[in-house]
């Protein structure tokens, strides 16, 4: 339960981000609101998903990695952010992070 809670964190962070860049600085409405409550949603699950007693350095490391993992190749993918090979090595060192975390122990 803790995992897809965690999940469902993620997917609510990545969708607040996006919405963040769509918001332009806060001036429209619509995608303001969408960050502030993918925001609150994302935030919520995560204490959830520490209450449920997941380690809490193994959790934010995969909601923070796989975040921006998922914001940077969104960035590139639609909205014309470049993709370079530093920060392709970059997002492997997160994922890479993230395994050896895993690896080392949590529920």
């Amino acid at each position: 339960m803790a995992w897809l809670l965690l999940a469902l964190a993620i997917a609510s962070e990545i969708l607040a981000t996006t919405a963040l860049k769509l918001s332009n600085g806060f001036t429209h409405l619509g995608w303001s609101i969408v960050v502030a409550a993918g925001y609150i949603t994302s935030f919520t699950l995560l204490a959830r998903v520490l209450k449920l007693h997941l380690d809490m350095g193994t959790a934010y490391a995969v909601w923070s990695g796989a975040g921006t993992a998922a914001i940077a190749l969104i960035g590139a993918a639609f909205m014309g952010e470049t993709l370079t090979p530093l920060k392709i090595g970059g997002i492997l060192l997160i994922i890479g992070g993230v395994i050896v975390l895993n690896l080392a122990g949590g529920h």
